[in-house]
């Protein structure tokens, strides 16, 4: 294992096929077949339909990401793959796969948290997590965040989404202003043409008698719901909608809440550095903010690159690589997947 394992990650828990390969903490390919096209005209994910594309472009996506990298299977040293959280059919594929490989080959497996590829991708671009960090998770299932400590195995949940994650509140937008799905990208283009300003749309969970409570939780749901109304109060008025000042004046308001209670968590938790991932990551007006803010407080901000926020094989062979140079133990092949996997449980070792 010179450099480092060389480790094959599957992720497959939601629309996207994800096969990254690591050797080390370097990455060498990251290969992903993406079936949002088939979901677009349902306006969501189907989790039928994703389950069906998994298996379509499961080996197809293992054997791209081979060639690309220059290796066979038979070099890979471990096997990487999701566990959970995500969809119970897509995340079977994914584990069924990551089994059989395991099996075939005589190679250990480790079976991880989704949530916490999300993080330690950033080692793959920016070097080793320090020591402790914040981290900011954000995506179509997830609003959360984390203390988190460098072995990766160590992770505390500091506060989650009540209701609608960030990147959903964005897909059900998106659909209000007759915006493509995924709306997350689309709502950002839009946005840059806009007033944030504009409209003064709630800050969920911001008052302070929420506070007392939800200090560093999120809730989305309200937010969504007032866009709605002013859409219809204004239609119903005879106003032309400004789509790119609702887009933005959406979009400050969603990124205003991360970004101030990310910095928040890292200064009650003495915690230098907040590290942001998962698909709404790649959101420039978020990255822009928080670069902003952390730049304030003199906390060191570490965002992946927009390609690696969102659901991909490389985040969790980073995991996989991570775990086999500590001398971590490796998953049983009995393990189970879980739709519903707390952050604090990064790998899962066995059935029981």
């Amino acid at each position: 294992m010179s450099n480092g394992p060389l480790v094959l990650g599957i992720e497959t828990s939601c629309d996207e096929t994800g096969v990254g390969i690591v050797r080390g903490t370097t990455l060498l390919v990251d290969a992903v077949a993406s079936s949002v096209e088939e979901h677009a005209r349902f306006g969501g994910v189907v989790p039928e339909v994703a389950s069906r594309a998994h298996l379509e472009a499961m080996v197809p996506t293992i054997e791209r990401a081979c060639s690309e990298a220059g290796v066979s299977l038979s070099d890979i040293d471990a096997f990487a793959v999701t566990a959970g959280p995500g969809l119970a059919g897509a995340l079977l594929v994914g584990t069924a796969s990551a089994k059989a490989l395991a099996v075939a080959l005589g190679k250990p497996i480790y079976a991880v948290n989704h949530l916490a590829g999300h993080v330690v991708v950033d080692e793959l671009e920016h070097g080793p997590l320090p020591e402790s960090a914040i981290g900011l998770l954000v995506s179509g299932g997830h609003s959360s965040l984390l203390l988190v400590h460098d072995d990766a195995q160590d992770v505390t949940s500091l506060g989650a989404t009540l209701d609608d994650a960030a990147g959903e509140a964005f897909d059900k937008v998106a659909r209000l202003l007759d915006l493509p799905f995924p709306g997350g990208p689309h709502i950002d283009r839009v946005a840059r043409d806009g007033n944030g300003s504009a409209i003064a749309f709630p800050r969920g969970l911001t008052a302070s008698h929420d506070m007392a409570e939800h200090e560093f939780d999120f809730s989305f749901s309200g937010l969504k719901t007032s866009v709605a109304r002013w859409i219809t109060k204004e239609k119903a008025a005879g106003t032309s909608i400004n789509v790119a000042d609702v887009a933005a004046s959406f979009q400050e308001a969603v990124v205003d809440v991360l970004t101030r209670k990310a910095v928040a968590a890292c200064l009650a938790n003495d915690a230098q550095h907040l590290v942001i991932g998962g698909g709404v990551a790649a959101n420039s007006r978020l990255r822009a903010l928080a670069q902003e803010r952390c730049d304030e407080a003199g906390i060191s901000l570490r965002v992946p690159s927009p390609k690696l926020c969102t659901d991909n094989g490389a985040m969790i062979a980073a995991v996989g690589a991570k775990l086999v140079r500590q001398g971590a133990q490796p998953s049983t092949l009995d393990f189970p997947t879980a739709s519903v996997l707390p952050v604090s449980t990064v790998v899962v070792r066995d059935a029981g």
